[in-house]
């Protein structure tokens, strides 16, 4: 193995999010990326999910030399603190100087920031890992200072790209490095991952300049407040807004936690152009005509807890909807999300507000590379081996098509999901065995104490309630001494189920009665059981059924 290149998917292949790379040589391990993910509708109460990772934390042999960060979304480092609390020893994060920013804000959020050594490193640098010399390159992105890598092994030159897209006008002024690009593939690449985000959208993915237009006309057109919600991490969309509101007249409020101190580090590093007589405190935007605000807030995903869904609900302490409002979403909808967003957009609706969403409006353009870019990616770098990332099964496959059509043989491409290592041993790819990993679940302050167990019991208490039987005997006769109480929520409505109700009590009576011989423990199990078959039998659901037997 010591001469074997190992690339392991640890996230973000089979899935939109969680991102996560791990490339080994001779036990040498670098990490690029460590994102999260958002739960999917039927995930209950969850808020948001980051890898599991067992590959580098049960081998002993492995040293992890480093972790690179690509950019500063979400789904590339926002799972950055729980990986450094998982792991033994805490390896250097190596980040551009705005993605170094937002980390910074996250490190702090968590009590880590001081404990860990972050490294600022710029598009252009020369970094080095044990077997590994890293070169990172100027991707334009939805936000300011993406990177992808060519990363120089022993096995051979590898390119990670993150995310991308081929942008010749993006807002921030820097292009993609299309010679970079060239030069790496004038050298010979082994292989090459790239981002499959838009595998199955045909032609060219618009420039984030084209939003200034949508802005533009929304801003035109509203006679009230203005509301943006986008990522607390999308700099050049919050700037994009800023732009607008100053164009037109109004000042800029902000709300939510993350896109306040997200705004302020930007601005302190420079990232973002903030005239201080344009930002008002949020308290002071009753004091203005509607017609001369703009509030930035987050949201775009329907999170219960983010800003847009409590206005939607009613339930924002400092703000509420007014009719005349506008809203733009500015920011696309995560796969699984759907849901949860159009029934915020219905709410908004409801209270007042006009909102404007891609493709009613074009207040948002994809960041990521569509069908002719992914092929010019793949011409400029030339690769022997490909291996499609950053995507659901069915982008990558899609993604290994159009490789195929650019004149990569089908048997050099490796479409492979978490956990599945590709291997590079004196320049051929073998595909290995899928390694244990999945899903670590965040609930609040709890972080993988939620499983699929716990997650099937929502569902089911969600579908059909519960019913509790309490019991109470005589500890030495075993004779029932009080009725049965039963207590219900998400069955049915009690009052109007008296004699649905009268039924059970005349079941568990009739079992105290046969049974009284036997142990409490194989009473409540007969009981749960018969009370299981009858609540079945008499309504057609199932609700979870719990049974105390309380002897005194």
């Amino acid at each position: 193995m010591s001469n074997t290149l190992r690339i392991i998917p640890i996230g973000g292949l089979g899935e939109v999010g969680k991102n996560m790379m791990a490339i080994e040589y001779d036990h040498k391990v670098l990490v690029i990326d460590a994102g999260l993910m958002f739960p999917e509708s039927d995930m209950l109460g969850i808020d948001y999910i980051f890898p599991d990772f067992p590959y580098l934390l049960d081998r002993d042999d492995l040293d992890l030399l480093a972790i690179l960060i690509t950019h500063g979304h979400e789904d590339h480092c926002g799972a950055l603190t729980h990986v450094l609390e998982k792991l033994p020893t805490s390896p250097p994060v190596y980040a551009t100087r705005l993605t170094g920013g937002l980390l910074e804000v996250k490190l702090k959020a968590a009590k880590l920031f001081g404990q860990v050594r972050l490294h600022i490193f710029e598009a252009g640098d020369l970094l080095r890992f044990g077997p590994f010399t890293v070169e990172p390159f100027h991707q334009a992105h939805s936000i300011p200072d993406s990177v992808g890598f060519g990363i120089t092994t022993p096995a051979g030159l590898i390119i990670h790209t993150g995310d991308f897209k081929f942008d010749y006008t993006p807002t921030d002024g820097h292009p993609p490095d299309f010679a970079k690009l060239a030069e790496f593939g004038g050298r010979g690449v082994l292989a090459l991952m790239s981002d499959s985000t838009n595998a199955l959208r045909a032609g060219w993915t618009p420039s984030e300049s084209a939003i200034d237009e949508g802005f533009e006309r929304v801003f035109r057109g509203a006679a009230g407040r203005i509301i943006v919600a986008t990522f607390a991490s999308h700099i050049s969309r919050i700037q994009q807004a800023a732009n607008a509101a100053r164009r037109h007249g109004r000042k800029v409020a902000v709300t939510g936690f993350s896109m306040v101190e997200n705004l302020k580090m930007a601005t302190r590093l420079g990232y973002l152009n903030l005239p201080p007589d344009l930002v008002i405190p949020l308290d002071q935007v009753g004091s203005l005509p509607p017609d001369k605000i703009l509030i930035l807030s987050t949201g775009t995903q329907g999170e219960p807890s983010a800003v847009l869904s409590r206005l939607a609900q009613g339930r924002h302490q400092q703000l509420k909807i007014e009719r005349g409002d506008t809203v733009i979403m500015s920011a696309h909808v995560i796969p699984g999300n759907e849901e949860m967003v159009g029934r915020t957009v219905n709410r908004l609706i409801q209270r007042g507000a006009d909102v404007y969403y891609d493709p009613i409006e074009q207040v948002h353009v994809s960041g990521h590379p569509s069908v002719d870019e992914l092929k010019l990616m793949l011409n400029l770098v030339r690769p022997k081996y490909f291996i499609p990332i950053h995507g659901e099964l069915r982008q990558l496959t899609q993604h290994a098509r159009i490789a195929e059509k650019v004149g990569i043989p089908r048997e050099n491409i490796a479409v492979v999901e978490n956990g599945t290592p590709v291997e590079f041993t004196d320049g051929k790819m073998t595909i290995g065995e899928r390694l244990p990993g999945g899903y670590v679940f965040v609930d609040g302050a709890g972080v993988g104490d939620v499983g699929p167990t716990v997650l099937h019991d929502r569902e089911h208490l969600g579908r059909d309630g519960f019913v509790l039987a309490i019991v109470t005997l005589d500890a030495e006769s075993g004779d029932l001494l009080l009725a049965p109480e039963l207590i219900s929520r998400g069955f049915v409505y009690m009052p109007d189920a008296e004699d649905l109700f009268a039924g059970a009590r005349d079941r568990i009576l009739q079992i105290i009665s046969d049974d009284g011989q036997s142990t409490r423990k194989k009473q409540a199990e007969r009981i749960e059981a018969a009370l299981e078959k009858f609540f079945r039998q008499e309504t057609g659901r199932r609700p979870m059924v719990f049974v105390h037997l309380n002897a005194v």
